[in-house]
């Protein structure tokens, strides 16, 4: 794993699908009819949180533990739609056994409407390194 870097972003697309969603709110009970009905073109509308999980498998892939996540969510996002998420480290602060850093999360449609914001604050443990407590 390569420590966090200021400055540098990193990217995930991804397509929901209609049973992507009803997955997520069956898991969530979040189980609106906007969320489990197909509209008049097959689509329905992706939950907010399960859209939010996009900077969350950036954040996997980089062995990040968050402590801090803020959301703003600006447009809704459908079942077929590709969303692509940017995440950016703004501040990363070394310590003897980890990065502590902010990012900002910008995520978008192929057409460059954003449909979500965050800001995230967390960790990278140095390697061979963590701590319970």
């Amino acid at each position: 794993m390569n420590p966090p870097v200021a400055g540098e972003s990193q990217t995930f697309e991804r397509t929901f699908t209609v049973d992507d969603v009803r997955q997520f709110a069956a898991v969530s009970g979040d189980t609106q009819p906007r969320h489990t009905e197909p509209d008049a073109d097959g689509r329905v509308m992706v939950q907010g949180l399960l859209t939010a999980t996009l900077p969350t498998k950036i954040g996997s892939d980089n062995e990040v533990l968050a402590h801090g996540m803020e959301f703003e969510f600006l447009r809704p996002v459908y079942t077929g739609e590709s969303i692509t998420c940017t995440s950016t480290y703004e501040t990363v602060d070394e310590r003897d056994d980890r990065y502590e850093f902010t990012s900002r999360v910008v995520c978008e449609k192929a057409d460059g409407e954003v449909v979500l914001k965050a800001t995230i604050d967390g960790l990278v443990w140095k390697d061979g390194q963590h701590s319970d407590g």
